[in-house]
Formats: structure tokens, sequence, C-alpha cells
């Protein structure tokens, strides 16, 4: 997608602070951040939300997940976190590219945003 944020992002076409890239995803520091530890995982093959993945997609989100898994303590999240992917207007998706936000780094309220 020609003008979206995110597949500039990872195409280096807007610098970014990553924390983690391989084949499938980035990993960087959300701009606004709603907690001590707000980051964005970005895979990287565009497709709007979780609900127009394809399957080879979910695949691909599953190996994200699964990494994201290894990385947790590098990232300071050992003593928990919140993943969270929003999606249309009503979720509050603001980039119509999927990601999910990791928030943690401290104790989370019981109440969501």
């Amino acid at each position: 997608m020609d003008n979206c944020v995110f597949c500039k992002i990872v195409k280096g076409e807007i610098p970014s602070a990553k924390l983690y890239e391989d084949d499938d995803m980035i990993v960087i520091k959300d701009l606004e951040p709603q907690a001590k530890v707000h980051l964005l995982l970005i895979p990287k093959q565009h497709y709007s939300d979780i609900t127009q993945m394809s399957d080879e997609q979910a695949a691909t989100l599953a190996r994200c997940l699964k990494t994201l898994a290894s990385l947790v303590d590098s990232f300071g999240l050992s003593d928990g976190f919140r993943m969270v992917s929003n999606k249309g207007k009503h979720g509050c998706q603001s980039v119509p590219h999927l990601h999910i936000h990791i928030l943690g780094g401290e104790q989370l309220h019981d109440k969501m945003c």
C-alpha cells in the first residue's frame, strides 16, 4: 500500500526505532505510549485487520506471536503484558494495517481505554 504509514516504516521510508525485525515482522516503540512499555508488533505484509487475513497470513501472525514470546524478557515484559489489536472505527483503529499493541512494564489498569 503506497500510503500506508506502517508499510513505509517496514520499507525504511519512515525512520523508526526498530527493536526487533525478521522476515515476518518488525517491533517498534509506539509514538504515543499508553504504558511504561508500549510496543507495536507490525507484520510486514499489508492487510487491514484480523478479519482480512488469509490462512497464510494467519500462519505468519502465529509465527510472529511465537517470536514475541521469546522476546518479552528483553523488552522488560517478564511480569506480564497486554496485547491489543484494534479493528475498525469503533475499535479505534487509527492505521488500516494489522498491528498489535503490546503494553506492560508496569501494573496495568483493569479497565480498557
